[in-house]
């Protein structure tokens, strides 16, 4: 029933190759691709190795039925998937399956994939912009850019991508642009921006805003003790009424926000910083609170899981579209391990589904949720 599930969403791309030249289907080496990934393999030979292995059970399943193609094979089919198919894909399967409530906050952020490079020109390297749940931990779509720079750009293109109706949209300063928060808006959700000198009118605006607030006695703060660390934050937030008239490009300016954090490390210089942000949304403190440390979970519970549990920044793959493709494969196969409801990390749920294909099933279930179909 899987197999049904993953057809649904993803038999809209296009195989390029000339039909009396094919041995092996687009849909079987997908298929297989996303199971070796699942299972923690971190190139092309692996996914071979992956598919032999447990070749027997991919023909009971109706796959591979000519054989396993090797692993130049497997390269040259998934790097030439046209990436924007494959990401309306995913962004679609992800509306499938995945439920938004009222107010769950949306992060969107950028990423390098550092060995993503071309052999010949090491400023090659791809930028991947994700958009991803905070609360359920799920990656709902992403977009490359060709560099940081770019995300202005990459995140309106990625925003219309995704339902955000309801939803309240975090980006960090690069992403606080007049067009983008009016983007938000017109598809129903709200915008928490960060506020740099980037845009230096509002900043010094809002800035002045809250020059009261910084200069009472601190009220609600939070301090944590953490192995020689000490951490100490606090909160404001103001109504953005009295800065309406001067900046009417901001679509529905509601609500500014200040964050102050003091940071003291043993052996270390102290820090105090603030941090500025606006909403559209009508946010107390405790809710500017809970969506700025939500906006930092994607570095945690997603840039960094990549990383170290998915080895993505060591991935050697760059020719044609195979890095941005397996990165989207990355995102599906962490979404499908996170919804598979047994105990384990991500590394051990990975050799589960190496060595147990029964285990790949359940993990496929989970992922494709077959309870919708």
């Amino acid at each position: 029933m899987y197999l049904e599930a993953f057809t649904s969403h993803f038999n809209s791309i296009a195989d390029s190759r000339q039909s009396a030249k094919v041995t092996y289907p687009l849909h079987d080496v997908l298929f297989v691709t996303l199971c070796g990934v699942i299972a923690g393999a971190e190139g092309w030979s692996e996914i071979h190795y992956y598919a032999a292995g447990h070749h027997n059970w991919f023909k009971e399943k109706g796959i591979l039925t000519e054989g396993v193609p090797v692993d130049d094979t497997i390269a040259r089919i998934i790097s030439r998937i046209e990436p924007e198919q494959f990401r309306l894909c995913f962004a679609n399967w992800m509306r499938a399956v995945h439920e938004m409530s009222d107010g769950h906050l949306i992060a969107i952020d950028g990423k390098t994939l550092r060995a993503s490079y071309n052999r010949e020109d090491r400023r090659s390297t791809i930028h991947m912009v994700n958009a991803f749940a905070c609360a359920n931990k799920v990656v709902l779509g992403q977009v490359k850019t060709a560099n940081k720079s770019n995300e202005i750009t990459a995140i309106p293109a990625l925003l219309q991508l995704l339902d955000i109706e309801g939803a309240l949209v975090s980006i960090d300063a690069m992403g606080c642009q007049t067009e983008i928060a009016r983007q938000i808006v017109e598809q129903g959700g709200d915008y928490l921006l960060a506020v740099k000198a980037n845009q230096s009118s509002l900043h010094e605006a809002v800035v002045s805003a809250f020059s009261e607030a910084r200069s009472n006695p601190l009220d609600g703060l939070v301090i944590e003790k953490n192995r020689g660390r000490i951490e100490a934050r606090a909160y404001y937030v103001i109504p953005a009424n009295q800065l309406q008239d001067y900046f009417p490009k901001w679509m529905k300016l509601n609500t500014l926000g200040m964050c102050l954090s003091y940071r003291y490390t043993k052996g270390k210089e102290a820090e105090l910083t603030y941090r500025y942000y606006i909403s559209s949304a009508t946010l107390d403190e405790q809710q500017l609170a809970n969506s700025v440390r939500g906006h930092w979970g994607i570095e945690n519970s997603l840039h960094w899981v990549l990383d170290v549990s998915m080895k993505e920044d060591s991935c050697q793959i760059y020719q044609h579209h195979g890095a941005e493709n397996w990165a989207m494969l990355r995102q599906i196969s962490l979404n499908m391990l996170r919804a598979e409801p047994s105990k384990g990390s991500i590394p051990a749920k990975q050799k589960r589904a190496w060595m147990k294909p029964e285990y790949l099933e359940s993990v496929l279930l989970a992922g494709l949720q077959l309870d919708e179909f």
